[in-house]
């Protein structure tokens, strides 16, 4: 016989409470008992005697008090948008800050990203702001700013030494992300992302239950061509679908390595399945693009430096400026960006 996990806890309920643990009762529940998780937990009349009352007394109730505050917080960032993947290693760090990049070739845009994966914040180190340290005023935490119009925030600020592991529990991450949204001043921003790590946990939910109130755009997912990829990222539709997070598109990264001498493309990871088109087709989902890959990425993150600044006529940078076009269509704003190289970044 195969084994069996325990009895999960009901979806909605842990969609509509992240945050919230059941209490751990040490005797059962008595008849008329009101719920441990009720408004009326450890003072009604029928919890006088119970050996569980302190602890339903003490449980945390109702709706999360800081909600608000993030939603006053937030009230001047126009477009919030989660990059996602249920797959590990498909690039959502190093696409996010081209992400970042890219908006942020109009200067006429403020842009941030929060770095939500606590235990492995990379988005630092590709921004070139690695060695920088957060700031704190009356007015809150100040993001540390990579150029005039793009803002960071990350755990990896804040650790003595840049090496240090952060290793913690739910709980301890779920209050950082409620903290970088609460306390951390973005001040007026036309676009937050997010970068998220693998998978639909503690972090998904907390960023999605913190933000909710305060309106999400959606989610952009990240795949790579195989099927071993693709079979996370349908969990991750899934997810958004159950959390009420509006899928934005699907963009498929290490689609083709193109090379930078004589442009000929070749398919390093196949896909075996359709890829991201069919996936995106079969999810029905819009699909954002393919960007190729191109070690002059990798460089560029390793060094802290702007691919787009280096590399403008490159196929991936060509590629990552369709996926921002196309973006923009799904927020429903002009894209408005500058045009780099001999045909244009504007065909799609």
């Amino acid at each position: 016989m195969a084994p069996s996990l325990e009895e999960p806890d009901p979806v909605q309920d842990v969609l509509s409470n992240p945050l919230k643990a059941r209490p751990q009762l040490v005797a059962p529940e008595p008849e008329h008992c009101p719920g441990p998780e009720s408004e009326r937990a450890g003072q009604a009349d029928s919890c006088a005697g119970c050996p569980n009352q302190a602890i339903c007394a003490s449980a945390p109730k109702g709706p999360d008090p800081d909600i608000p505050l993030i939603s006053a917080r937030l009230s001047s960032v126009r477009h919030k948008v989660l990059v996602l993947s249920g797959k590990g290693g498909v690039g959502k760090s190093t696409f996010t800050s081209l992400l970042a990049h890219a908006l942020a070739a109009d200067e006429s845009r403020a842009v941030g990203v929060m770095d939500a994966d606590v235990c492995g914040p990379s988005i630092p180190k590709m921004m070139g702001v690695e060695a920088e340290t957060v700031h704190v005023s009356g007015a809150g935490w100040s993001p540390v700013w990579v150029s005039d119009n793009l803002a960071v925030m990350s755990i990896q600020f804040m650790l003595p030494n840049r090496d240090d592991a952060v290793i913690w529990r739910g709980p301890k991450k779920n209050g950082l992300l409620k903290q970088f949204l609460k306390d951390v001043e973005w001040g007026d921003l036309d676009f937050l992302l997010v970068d998220t790590p693998p998978g639909t946990s503690d972090e998904h939910l907390s960023v999605n239950s913190f933000l909710k109130e305060s309106g999400i755009d959606g989610a952009v997912m990240l795949t790579t061509p195989q099927e071993v990829s693709l079979l996370d990222v349908r969990k991750e539709i899934d997810f958004c679908r159950k959390a009420g997070i509006r899928v934005l598109g699907l963009v498929e990264n290490m689609s083709g390595f193109v090379c930078p001498k004589c442009t000929h493309e070749s398919q390093i990871f196949r896909a075996t399945t359709g890829g991201g088109a069919a996936l995106a087709e079969e999810m029905g989902i819009p699909f954002l693009g393919e960007v190729p890959l191109d070690p002059r990425i990798g460089m560029a993150c390793d060094y802290g430096e702007s691919f787009f600044d280096h590399y403008p006529d490159s196929p991936a940078c060509k590629a990552l400026m369709r996926v921002v076009e196309g973006l923009s269509r799904e927020i429903g704003i002009d894209s408005q960006l500058p045009k780099t190289g001999s045909d244009g970044m504007s065909k799609s």
